[in-house]
């Protein structure tokens, strides 16, 4: 009896088997004098050449050069340092410098004043947003100086460029050198009526020209010579060449408001140009 019961204990044990407690492994206490915890050094990496594919030199970075000459690494550089600006722009910032000193103004080399600034006006539909002080304009001088916006400024200029420079020197040899100027800004209404819509002179857009001045020191005007034979021609083709340029075309023939200049601005209209 006491030799079964030994045998059925034994076996009962070896059953049980070994204890599996959840309770994690103590994690080793790291000091650096009696415990040290050492970290294992990463492998070496492999050289360039041992990788597949990978040339030995291909880890060193490549130097590179703009447009402008100006040289940076296309690898290896991760420097917030900004590149030297190109040389265009140093050059473009250095002519605008040029022409401003010597009275350029509209970024044109051919017009030739100062800049205003904004044009304020207590009537609404009135006032410039950028105004400049017209002098000159291909190299015709205008009298008095002429307050206008650059559109009007640049328009001018390649009216007088195109067509009263040449159409003036193939009538009698002459160059022109001046425009007299009898309207250019001005806050009013049209044709000065009361009640009318505000001018394109009330916005910075148009100029009223009343004579044409040449090297010999003769003079055409338009009221006097519009049907002269001295002025007939150039006057008649600089009013034509006018029409598409400008926006608005007024002269002897259009109303009594304009028989004595050319009222020339920059206005758009839906038509096309308006031009009598």
């Amino acid at each position: 009896m006491r030799l079964a019961l030994s045998l059925l204990l034994v076996a009962g044990i070896a059953q049980a088997g070994p204890e599996t407690s959840p309770r994690p492994e103590l994690r080793p206490v790291a000091d650096p004098v009696t415990n040290p915890v050492t970290t294992p050094e990463p492998a070496p990496a492999p050289p360039a050449s041992s990788i597949p594919g990978r040339r030995a030199d291909s880890a060193a970075p490549v130097e590179t050069q703009d447009a402008d000459g100006a040289s940076a690494e296309a690898q290896g550089d991760s420097s917030l340092r900004p590149q030297a600006r190109p040389r265009k722009f140093e050059q473009r910032a250095t002519e605008k410098a040029r022409l401003k000193a010597r009275g350029a103004i509209c970024e044109d080399p051919d017009i030739l004043g100062e800049t205003v600034g904004r044009v304020a006006s207590g009537v609404q539909g009135c006032g410039i947003p950028s105004a400049v002080r017209v002098r000159s304009v291909a190299g015709v001088s205008l009298s008095p100086a002429a307050v206008m916006d650059c559109t009007t400024a640049r328009t001018l200029r390649h009216w007088v460029a195109v067509s009263a420079i040449p159409r003036v020197a193939a009538e009698g040899g002459a160059d022109l050198v001046n425009l007299r100027i009898v309207g250019h800004y001005a806050c009013r209404p049209r044709n000065n009526r009361p009640g009318a819509r505000i001018s394109e002179h009330g916005k910075g857009r148009a100029i009223d020209i009343a004579e044409f001045r040449l090297s010999d020191g003769s003079v055409i005007s338009v009221k006097r010579d519009w049907n002269s034979k001295k002025g007939f021609r150039p006057l008649r083709e600089m009013h034509r060449d006018a029409c598409g340029i400008f926006g608005t075309v007024l002269g002897p023939q259009s109303d009594r408001f304009h028989e004595d200049h050319f009222h020339l601005d920059t206005a758009r209209h839906r038509s096309g140009s308006y031009c009598r």
